[in-house]
């Protein structure tokens, strides 16, 4: 049986630097990425998770199909935001979430997001 690939905030992030104008810095005192400015993903290291934009509706599903991988506090039940425990997200699962996160934090070229 494969071991599973521990999942780590220095995998996420190498995974996201990969992509299209992503820069490092910190939200709230810890590690963070964005895009050109733009929150994209944080680490919450009190939960063992990271905080990642999402669309409602793609956060609901992900929520209904794996909770004890996927939630929300209280604090981001209203706020396009995700939290992803890393302990228990799949590594074939990190790249798509990134994108979908990327794709829903990113300003579009030219214009200020509103």
């Amino acid at each position: 049986m494969k071991k599973k690939e521990r999942v780590t905030y220095d995998t996420v992030r190498l995974l996201a630097l990969r992509m299209p104008d992503v820069e490092e810095g910190t939200s709230y005192g810890t590690p963070a990425l964005k895009i050109r400015g733009s929150l994209f993903v944080r680490l919450r290291p009190d939960l063992d998770s990271i905080v990642l934009r999402m669309p409602f509706d793609q956060r609901e599903e992900l929520m209904a199909a794996e909770p004890l991988t996927y939630y929300v506090t209280e604090h981001y039940r209203n706020y396009p935001w995700i939290l992803v425990r890393l302990t228990s997200v799949s590594m074939d699962a990190l790249p798509d979430l990134l994108r979908a996160g990327y794709r829903h934090a990113a300003p579009a070229r030219g214009a200020r997001r509103k």
